[in-house]
């Protein structure tokens, strides 16, 4: 699963470090979850689209989804 953190983070001016303080997680944790190296439980997924002002399908896309049309 992909994601769009780091634009919707970028457009609400926002660095990862202050992310991860409202989500209440640590620097290494969101940095693994922006590099797609870590996917997000789904109370941290919800806080995320909550914080970044964003619907959670805007920004988790299933890429298998896409690939299958």
């Amino acid at each position: 699963m992909k994601n769009t953190i780091k634009e919707f983070r970028d457009w609400q001016g926002l660095s990862q470090s202050d992310l991860a303080l409202l989500c209440s997680i640590n620097n290494e944790t969101m940095n693994a979850i922006e590099n797609n190296d870590h996917e997000p439980g789904l109370q941290l997924a919800f806080d995320m689209a909550k914080y970044l002002n964003v619907r959670i399908d805007e920004l988790f896309i299933n890429e298998e989804q896409y690939e299958n049309g």
